[in-house]
């Protein structure tokens, strides 16, 4: 495994050339051009399969699967605190990315997929993206590309194997599986898959809305903190930040983790708030009618009823509801150097729909219909430093998962400030490198998806 991560940081450090990446994109854009879609807003009454279930209270599908839609309600000391719709899937699908070395460079096998509600058709995705209800072919379609080579991969052929978490302000206690495999045979390729070195994803990262969330869930798993490299001082060497080579290629600070895993388990331990599932009907503050469901003073979402057709999927045409945010979020982090380490500002976060109450989340998480007045003071700290001229490393607008979310992006920034601009931290708040981060991740619902996104932007 050792010399496999030292592999995957020689994929990190091979970009394309010129010839290669302008490929990809006009392999995108000729696949944009020639798919045929077609997507719009209808009424709930007009689906035929999904329907509103008066006695459970929900939006469901006539065979009661992939998911369903129901009303939370959060109380905290009997004080309702929070009201709105929320996906319920309690199935673990699959995120999988099949890896090979060709010609000596580690390739990882991408996928150039369409999702309903993306905002422009094709994104990169992984080798396979599918839910339970997918693969195990409960729509009635064919069964995923490349599904074999998970369900049949040997243990040492594994790289990554982990529960990860989901949008936990949209889905109730949802995780899939984020999974990496190496195999050396060889594999056909599918027109609508291909080859590409980490450095080249990487680079396709820095295009609003090509890569999608799933890959960068899957490559933010990827474990380098676990191993012990021989060669770290030829692996520095290619790292133009060195303030990240040394804070990736060391070992976790153990205290560091005791510290946030110990504010984190004191939140779930101490900390009283009941969520409870209620009927959509029952929740007052939402107008739900044949046209969707939304809030009767704003809300950082609504759900629409939407007729999708879309060429070369297991199934090509269907009806579903979406998640549509109102306007962009802003997922900010906020990074600075410690004696030629960098370490990385983030926060011990709750969420109505979080698996397990709390995790670690970027500096910043702030959903698009927030108002100003809400800001916490470190929100506030995060806009001045950029507003201030601080160094922004990345700043990339991407979307969110469009099998459920309807043209869902966000803004994702990278800050690199001093210390001293950042000051004493507000309680629940860390100091990490990424290491220690690297290190968490390779627990179940510990760092949520916006911040294992963040990391999986950042460049060498």
């Amino acid at each position: 495994m050792t010399n496999t991560i030292s592999a995957i940081i020689d994929s990190w450090a091979d970009c394309a050339v010129r010839s290669e990446y302008d490929d990809i994109l006009n392999w995108v854009g000729e696949k944009n051009r020639s798919l045929k879609v077609n997507i719009s807003k209808m009424c709930l009454s007009q689906s035929g399969v999904w329907f509103y279930d008066e006695q459970q209270g929900e939006i469901r599908n006539q065979n009661n699967s992939f998911f369903q839609i129901r009303g939370l309600q959060q109380y905290r000391e009997g004080e309702l605190v929070l009201e709105q719709p929320v996906l319920i899937q309690d199935e673990i699908g699959y995120l999988g990315i099949i890896c090979k070395k060709i010609d000596g460079v580690l390739h990882f096998l991408m996928q150039a997929k369409i999702e309903p509600g993306n905002v422009n058709k094709i994104q990169i995705s992984p080798t396979i993206q599918a839910t339970k209800s997918n693969f195990t072919q409960k729509h009635g379609g064919k069964k995923p590309a490349y599904l074999d080579y998970f369900l049949n991969a040997k243990p040492e052929d594994i790289l990554v194997d982990q529960i990860q978490s989901e949008q936990s302000s949209r889905f109730l206690g949802k995780r899939n599986r984020n999974i990496i495999i190496m195999v050396n045979e060889d594999i056909e390729v599918l027109p609508s898959h291909r080859w590409m070195t980490l450095g080249t994803i990487k680079q396709l990262m820095r295009i609003d809305n090509l890569v999608n969330m799933d890959t960068r869930t899957v490559l933010s798993c990827i474990p380098y903190s676990l191993h012990t490299l021989s060669d770290t001082e030829r692996l520095c060497a290619m790292f133009r930040d060195q303030a990240l080579a040394a804070s990736m290629l060391r070992q976790p600070c153990h205290s560091d983790m005791v510290r946030a895993f110990r504010y984190i388990n004191n939140y779930k331990m101490l900390h009283s708030c009941e969520n409870r599932i209620v009927p959509l009907a029952d929740m007052k503050s939402w107008n739900f009618t044949d046209d969707g469901i939304t809030h009767k003073k704003g809300y950082p979402f609504k759900v629409v009823f939407c007729d999708i057709e879309i060429e070369g999927r297991e199934v090509t045409h269907w009806s579903q509801p979406l998640f549509e945010a109102d306007g962009m979020a802003t997922f900010g982090l906020v990074t600075a150097e410690f004696d030629g380490v960098l370490k990385f500002l983030v926060q011990a976060k709750p969420e109505a729909g979080c698996f397990d109450s709390i995790e670690l989340a970027p500096t910043i998480q702030l959903e698009a219909a927030v108002p100003e007045e809400e800001y916490s003071d470190m929100d506030r700290l995060f806009f001045r430093l950029l507003q201030n001229g601080a160094e922004i490393r990345n700043n990339v607008i991407l979307s969110e998962e469009g099998g459920r979310f309807y043209h869902e992006q966000n803004k994702n920034i990278v800050l690199r400030v001093s210390p001293e601009q950042v000051g004493s931290l507000p309680d629940g708040y860390f100091w990490m490198d990424y290491a220690t981060l690297n290190a968490m991740v390779q627990f179940n619902n510990v760092l949520n998806i916006q911040l294992r996104n963040l990391l999986s932007i950042l460049e060498m």
